[in-house]
């Protein structure tokens, strides 16, 4: 029997909630995600941002059990669990920040933390422009200690006909890198 994915995703109060919904709505149906164990933080900031972004009932629809941000009674805020991937979407840079000084004050920078320690995949979906000093040395300390940085930054080759096929242009990154198989559009020359 082949070893399905423990993945916990987070949103924090970045802009960008359409790339967690779309996010959640694919690999819902996936037959290599332990459903189950797909489990979603969302901070405080994070459900403010998605309540105005896509209204109060976004996430409709969406299997998975939700965590407190303020609570670290969650069985990926340690290693012994056995959680295979993080991915916050869309992270704020005051989460990276955190992330990268070590700093967990919050149930979704610890996950963070315990995903670098464990040397298991924690994708960052980055949603700021522009950056500055400080945000490309912390987006550079995640990815020397072993994180995934991922700029929100859809692609337009595909000549997406709507919002959510461009959002899926960058939530369709995220998938590959969790190395998971879905249908997507690819480059073709």
């Amino acid at each position: 029997m082949d070893k399905k994915l423990k993945i916990v995703t987070a949103i924090t109060g970045a802009s960008g909630t359409i790339y967690a919904k779309l996010f959640l709505e694919k690999i819902k149906t996936s037959n290599e995600i332990d459903h189950e164990h797909l489990s979603l933080i969302i901070s405080e900031q994070g459900e403010q941002v998605a309540t105005h972004e896509l209204g109060a009932d976004w996430k409709t629809d969406i299997p998975y059990k939700e965590y407190s941000n303020t609570s670290y009674y969650a069985p990926f805020a340690s290693g012994s669990a056995g959680y295979d991937a993080m991915i916050i979407i869309p992270c704020s840079m005051g989460t990276l920040g955190r992330i990268a000084s070590g700093t967990s004050n919050d149930l979704i920078s610890r996950t963070a933390d315990v995903m670098l320690k464990e040397r298991k995949k924690l994708i960052l979906v980055i949603r700021e422009s522009p950056y500055n000093l400080i945000h490309i040395k912390n987006m550079e300390m995640i990815t020397l200690a072993g994180g995934i940085i991922v700029p929100a930054s859809p692609s337009f080759y595909m000549h997406p006909k709507s919002i959510n096929d461009l959002a899926f242009t960058v939530v369709d990154r995220v998938i590959d890198h969790l190395w998971i198989s879905h249908q997507t559009k690819r480059w073709n020359l």
